[in-house]
């Protein structure tokens, strides 16, 4: 059973026929009736053996007779035409497979190992600003449709690479070597992921792309102590502008606080002297009108309240009585009006 209906087969009959006749010969010649019996013989030997097959779990088998395909075999244990007529390709439909770019895994495990052979051909790419950066990724993929994948082109997996190293570059070309090195290495991804499948579905072999991603992005070796100064510039600038957001949410709120602490404090003094203003008119309205009633006698009260008001704060009170012509008696008024207050 051939991995590729592309590779050139041999059938096993005729290889151990020519071997036997040319063993035959080398010893004289056997009667014809033996040639005849060891020939049956091998035949049904390998027609028996090739008449069964089995296929992995993992595994989709494609059967073929007389080299075209008549449909595909489940997992398990199954029987065929011998001889050549019947041809079964297994294709390994239930695993998701691996191309890698820019790296080489050798052994897989707890602790890989990577050949250290460089692939610069496949991981140099060239930026949208003209930069130079060394993309290593990996595409996985898995066999929708065995059939297709084996007849619709010649070599599927040489396909799968040529089309991610083109959607790559493609890629990678329309962006900057910020975005590639930092920022937006995922969704890049994810616009080779869309335009290999978009690809892979025009050619219509079979496959689905799983996943597309960058496992290492860096500079080439010449230039990377540059790109290191400048992704730690570009850290120390975020750090800045960290630190001043975060003064910023501190110091603001807090003087939003003062500020409308200072503007309640206003309003509240201004009803008050609102409200002030407003008792002292209604106080007049009042005393207008209890002054239109009685003149002298609300004038009198009027006088008598000042007087009581200022005369606490006089220290020194002269009374002169103007019908007096004698000499001026000087009364000790605030004396008295201070005795009069202890009282």
């Amino acid at each position: 059973m051939s991995q590729s209906p592309w590779e050139p087969r041999q059938d096993p009959l005729e290889q151990v026929i020519r071997l036997a006749a040319k063993k035959i010969k080398s010893n004289g010649g056997p009667p014809k009736k033996l040639i005849v019996l060891i020939v049956v013989a091998i035949a049904l030997l390998i027609g028996g053996k090739s008449a069964f097959y089995e296929v992995d779990t993992e595994e989709t088998g494609v059967l073929l007779r007389l080299g075209k395909s008549i449909g595909t075999a489940a997992p398990g244990l199954h029987m065929k035409l011998p001889f050549g007529i019947d041809q079964v390709y297994l294709v390994k439909t239930g695993r998701v497979l691996k191309e890698e770019f820019g790296f080489r895994t050798e052994t897989a495990g707890v602790r890989t190992t990577y050949s250290g052979q460089q692939f610069s051909e496949e991981s140099l790419t060239l930026t949208g600003d003209l930069n130079v950066s060394d993309v290593e990724w990996i595409v996985q993929y898995q066999i929708i449709d065995p059939e297709k994948f084996l007849f619709n082109i010649a070599d599927p997996r040489a396909t799968i690479r040529d089309l991610s190293e083109a959607v790559v570059r493609r890629v990678v070309g329309n962006s900057n070597v910020a975005q590639v090195l930092t920022t937006e290495r995922a969704d890049l991804a994810l616009k080779v992921e869309d335009g290999l499948q978009s690809i892979l579905n025009s050619y219509d072999i079979g496959i689905r792309i799983v996943t597309v991603k960058f496992q290492d992005v860096n500079p080439p070796e010449q230039v990377k102590a540059a790109f290191n100064e400048v992704n730690e510039a570009e850290q120390q600038k975020e750090s800045l502008i960290f630190q001043a957001r975060e003064q910023y949410n501190r110091e603001v709120p807090k003087a939003r606080g003062v500020a409308s602490s200072r503007i309640l404090e206003a309003e509240g003094y201004a009803l008050q002297r609102v409200n002030r203003a407003r008792g002292e008119a209604e106080r007049f309205n009042a005393m207008v009108t209890e002054y239109k009633k009685s003149p002298e006698v609300t004038r009198q009260r009027l006088f008598l309240e000042t007087m009581d008001k200022v005369l606490p704060q006089i220290e020194e009170l002269y009374v002169i009585d103007t019908k007096n012509a004698g000499v001026l008696p000087l009364l000790p008024l605030r004396k008295d009006i201070a005795t009069g207050g202890a009282r």
